[in-house]
C-alpha cells in the first residue's frame, strides 16, 4: 500500500498514491461504504502515520481500504480519482522530528569518492542530520542553488526508512518491527561549501564544510509517497536509481549497503530515541555527479526512484 499527502483547494488530505493519480482516501471510504455495507472508522486526518502500521490506529481499516481499491474496476474508480498533476504533492510526513542520514554506507560511493571502504565489522555508521522545517522539499517542489555556493551541488538517491513506533534500544533481529514504512530520499549536497575563504585553518575545517554543505534549504526532497512496511519483505532487494535529465546517473540496489536497514536503526537507537515519524535516510550507492565532475544546474530535473515506492522528480533553479 502506498500513501501520499497532497494539497487540493487549500485543503491537505491524504490519499492512496498510484503513480499518475491518486485516490483520496476519504472518498475511497464513502464508496467503500457504499458498495460493502460495510463503514470503517477513519481519521478526518492528514498524518500517514495513522494509517500505517505497526501502531497506527486506522492501520487495519486503511489495508482494508486499500485492498478493495486495489481489486477494483477502472469504472468504479474513475470519478474519485486525481490526476497526480492536478494536485501539489507534500512530504509524506509533515513535520518530522528528526530526519538522520548515512555517509558512506554504500562501498562503491565510499571508493568513487577516494574513500577506502571498510567492512561493516570493523567500523560503524556515520550518522549525521538535516534541519527538517527549512531542508524538507515537497516532490516536485524546486531544489534551489544557493547564491553562496553555486557551483558544486550535488546528489544523491537515498532509500528513506519511516518510523512508526518509539524505538529506544533495540536488536537487530527485531528493528523492522518499528518501520512504518518506505520512501524516497534526495540527500542534496553541496561538495565544496566553504565558508569564509581566507578563514585560518583549523583541524576540524574540512569536516564542518561537509556538513554545513548538507543545510542548504531545499535540499531535503522526500516523497512522492510512503510504501506501508508490510509491503516489503526485504529491503535490502530494491533497484535504486536515479537520472539527471532523462540520463541514468545511478543504478544500484539497497543489497549494496554496508549497514542494512535494521542494522541501522538498531545501532542508532542505542544511543537516540526513534520516534514515530522520524525519517532514517540510509545513504547512496555509486554514480554520484562529484565522482565525474557533474554538478547540478538551473533547469536541470532530476528524478529518484526506489523500485515498488514511485519517482521523486524535482526541478532545480537558482536562489532567487
Amino acid at each position: 500500500m502506498r500513501l501520499c499527502r497532497f494539497r487540493l483547494d487549500e485543503m491537505e488530505l491524504a490519499g492512496f498514491y498510484r503513480d499518475n493519480e491518486i485516490i483520496p482516501i476519504d472518498s475511497a471510504a464513502e464508496v467503500f461504504c457504499e458498495a460493502t455495507g460495510t463503514e470503517l472508522l477513519l481519521p478526518s486526518s492528514d498524518s500517514l502515520l495513522d494509517y500505517l502500521p505497526p501502531d497506527g490506529p486506522a492501520w487495519p481499516a486503511a489495508q482494508l481500504l486499500g485492498q478493495w481499491v486495489e481489486e477494483q474496476d477502472r469504472e468504479i474508480l474513475e470519478d474519485l480519482a486525481l490526476p497526480v498533476e492536478d494536485v501539489e504533492l507534500l512530504v509524506p510526513i509533515a513535520q518530522p522530528s528528526k530526519i538522520l542520514l548515512l555517509a558512506g554506507n554504500y562501498a562503491a560511493h565510499v571508493v568513487e569518492r577516494g574513500g577506502i571502504a571498510v567492512e561493516r565489522a570493523e567500523t560503524f555508521p556515520y550518522v549525521f542530520m538535516k534541519p527538517p522545517t527549512t531542508t524538507l522539499t515537497n516532490p516536485g517542489a524546486p531544489i534551489r542553488i544557493p547564491r553562496v555556493s553555486p557551483d558544486h551541488v550535488d546528489w544523491e538517491a537515498e532509500l528513506g526508512v519511516v518510523i512508526g513506533r518509539t524505538c529506544r534500544d533495540v536488536e537487530e533481529a527485531e528493528a523492522l518491527d518499528y518501520v512504518a514504512g518506505y520512501t524516497i530520499v534526495n540527500d542534496i549536497t553541496d561538495r565544496k561549501y566553504t565558508p569564509n575563504p581566507v578563514r585560518k585553518p583549523r583541524e576540524r575545517d574540512k569536516f564542518f564544510d561537509w556538513l554545513h554543505g548538507k543545510w542548504h534549504d531545499t535540499f531535503c526532497p522526500v516523497g512522492p509517497c510512503v510504501l506501508s512496511a508490510d509491503s516489503v519483505a526485504d529491503p535490502q532487494n530494491l533497484t535504486i536509481r536515479l537520472t539527471l535529465n532523462g540520463e541514468i546517473k545511478q543504478d544500484g540496489t539497497t543489497g549494496q549497503m554496508i549497514f542494512p536497514v535494521a542494522a541501522v536503526i538498531s545501532f542508532i537507537s542505542r544511543f537516540v530515541t526513534l520516534e514515530p515519524g522520524d525519517i532514517l535516510s540510509t545513504g547512496t550507492p555509486s554514480g554520484v555527479g562529484s565522482a565525474s565532475g557533474t554538478y547540478l544546474k538551473p533547469g536541470d530535473v532530476v528524478v529518484a526512484s526506489v523500485e515498488g515506492i514511485g519517482e521523486l522528480s524535482n526541478p532545480i533553479e537558482s536562489e532567487a
